[in-house]
């Protein structure tokens, strides 16, 4: 049974070395085609504005990926970086449930709740 949880624990480290790196990656590519396109522009701080609506959603930044705009490539590594740890929750739910530790499957499955709910309200 040892080696199995070390084989998990191995896991997760992969999983969230690999979600933060390529989300820094995605990121930091996102912001150098953003730069090279708009970095000569000059900033108006009179007025606030927020993100365009298109960037508020999933769908949203997804079709602005298809759609080779840069900030919505920067958004997409945020977003990678947010689903980085809920994915590791949902694995070690799964590697609980298969070694057949139900209490900590249960809290688990609680937390990845708690997770989900708070990024769709």
């Amino acid at each position: 049974m040892q080696k199995n949880e070390e084989q998990v624990e191995r896991t997760i480290g992969v999983m969230l070395r690999g979600g933060v790196i390529s989300a820094a990656a995605v990121v930091f590519a996102g912001g150098v085609w953003y730069l090279t396109r708009f970095g000569m522009l000059v900033p108006n701080y009179q007025t606030f504005r927020g993100e365009p609506p298109d960037l508020r959603s999933v769908a949203g930044v997804w079709q602005g990926v298809l759609g080779l705009q840069p900030r919505s490539v920067i958004q997409f590594g945020l977003l990678l970086l947010i689903a980085t740890p809920i994915a590791r929750v949902a694995f070690s739910a799964i590697a609980f449930a298969v070694q057949r530790d139900a209490v900590y499957a249960a809290l688990s499955l609680v937390v990845l709740t708690v997770l989900i709910f708070s990024l769709l309200g």
